[in-house]
């Protein structure tokens, strides 16, 4: 069992990587030059301002300097940066740690009628700026809502494969109870270990299939949500053409139509039958297309996801003897029935296309393993990057098949001249469609240490012009939330952003909830 959450960056203290340790296998891949290791402030050295506003006396409150740090920042970048050095723009006045329902009426009435900002906070785990409380200045405060008591499987329905889970649930949790049942929900984002079920939900997130089940939409049968103007549950039902449906409008609506308190959502026993290879192609657009023809095949692999050379390099799944050359980890499990037949099929449409399997091999062993471990630890690695002076940042986005070549020539291009040399650019494809794929870039760059914020800054608003100007969206699966905004704002149509401010102001009509997120109180 892990310890404390970090208070800066990712994950566990006591899982935080050794950068001193990294520093030569850093510098002997990336060819960076690594600075000193630097350490982040203490903790008790940060001064935080006295809260503004007075809380109601109850056991859920907190205005502990700790918990008040905690949850100022999201997981971003630019949060661990400046959480590393002991900034806290805009820490909230106080936390509210709800335990039930009522906890959360009581939260957002009194909000309402006090003119308080309110942030609903699951694992912290917003790579987008979706949990910091930077508001307007019109707010005479801001609380941050923490749902982490919200944390059970409340019913199982073994007939119709369905559980009933509270929002606070994090990934371990509930697959922890749903395990007591035999059943699974089989969805592992990369944050899985510290995001919530309600996170899931109010960003749209990806979880852990490459194709059919990709989003968390694809798994939800109902939501329940407070709002300052009354509770709203839709009905749990399969499927349903009843007009626009309400689990729609909350899903994606990060925090601010509501407060997710519990969802049914789709279960399965554990896959009994998997099989996996790893396949390397010459180049990473001759992956790609075998990409497209799996994903165009009616195969459904479960895992799909190609990886370009340098990222293979990066990750290990390419030996210091191998040949440069992108690497595709392809998949196939079920509930039911042999799937050896589907990775045939896989691994025959991938030598069409030039691909060459790995031999095959027991257990979890070769790329296939060395890939989803090196996955699983990225997140750490990312705070250890920073404290040798490199930035290590990621964004994603989709776009279809005929576009992606000069798509993707477009994005990188773009980084790479926000940043200048030296800099490293990967690209993976995490999901896939018939019509496109979801494509997944890395940057890597010597950091300007005490201005890395600025540097963040020129290379994500490069990325992000030239993502809408290519054709593709702001992101796939991580959300708006503050830091995407601009390009949000162009991407939707305008009389949808208006529908979208008339829904808001009919559930909020102080406009507590999150403002600033989506939409403009």
């Amino acid at each position: 069992m892990s310890g404390r959450r970090a208070w800066w960056g990712w994950g566990f203290e006591d899982r935080k990587l050794d950068p001193a340790a990294l520093a030569p296998t850093v510098r002997d891949v990336l060819g960076f030059p690594i600075g000193a290791v630097e350490q982040p402030v203490a903790l008790e050295s940060i001064a935080l301002p006295e809260p503004r506003v007075d809380v109601p006396a109850g056991a859920p409150w907190s205005v502990d300097p700790r918990d008040r740090i905690e949850h100022a920042y999201g997981r971003s970048f630019p949060d661990t940066v400046r959480a590393f050095r002991g900034r806290i723009d805009h820490p909230p006045d106080a936390v509210a740690f709800a335990r039930h329902e009522d906890d959360i009426e009581m939260v957002l009435e009194w909000a309402a009628r006090e003119d308080v900002a309110v942030i609903p906070f699951g694992g912290g785990t917003s790579v987008v700026g979706g949990v910091e409380p930077r508001v307007p200045g019109d707010r005479l405060g801001t609380v941050s809502l923490d749902l982490s008591g919200l944390d059970r499987v409340v019913e199982v329905d073994a007939v119709s494969r369905a559980a009933r889970i509270q929002a606070g649930a994090t990934g371990p949790q509930l697959e922890a109870q749903l395990a007591e049942h035999g059943l699974t929900m089989r969805f592992f984002p990369q944050s899985f270990e510290l995001s919530t079920l309600g996170g899931w939900v109010v960003t749209r997130a990806g979880g852990h299939f490459a194709t059919v089940w990709t989003h968390i939409d694809d798994l939800v049968e109902s939501i329940r949500a407070i709002t300052p103007t009354g509770a709203w549950e839709s009905r749990r039902l399969p499927g349903s053409g009843a007009g626009p449906s309400p689990d729609r409008m909350l899903l994606g609506s990060e925090g601010i139509l509501g407060v997710v308190t519990e969802a049914w959502v789709r279960v399965q026993p554990k896959p009994a039958f998997r099989a996996a290879r790893a396949v390397r192609f010459k180049d990473f657009m001759n992956g790609a297309e075998a990409v497209r023809a799996l994903a165009q095949s009616g195969l459904n692999p479960a895992n799909c996801r190609l990886v370009d050379a340098l990222e293979a390099r990066q990750t290990g799944v390419l030996g210091p003897t191998d040949r440069e050359r992108a690497v595709l980890v392809l998949g196939f499990e079920s509930v039911d029935h042999d799937v050896d037949g589907a990775l045939a099929r896989g691994l025959a449409i991938c030598r069409e296309h030039g691909g060459e399997p790995d031999e095959p091999r027991g257990g979890a062993g070769g790329a296939v393993g060395t890939w989803r471990d090196a996955f699983i630890a990225m997140p750490y690695l990312r705070d250890a990057l920073l404290q040798l002076g490199v930035l290590s940042d990621t964004f994603e986005t989709a776009i279809t098949w005929e576009r992606f070549p000069a798509f993707h020539a477009a994005v990188t291009g773009a980084v790479r001249e926000a940043l200048g040399e030296p800099c490293r650019v990967t690209c993976r494809l995490t999901h896939v469609y018939p019509d496109g794929p979801a494509p997944y870039f890395t940057v890597l760059a010597p950091a300007r240490r005490g201005d890395e914020v600025a540097q963040w800054e020129a290379m994500k608003h490069a990325a992000s012009d030239a993502i809408l100007a290519a054709g593709g969206t702001i992101t796939h699966h991580h959300a708006v939330g503050r830091d995407h905004r601009p390009w949000y704002d162009a991407q939707r149509p305008d009389l949808f952003a208006a529908a979208l401010r008339a829904a808001k102001a009919a559930v909020d009509p102080a406009g507590v909830l999150n403002p600033g997120v989506l939409v403009d109180a």
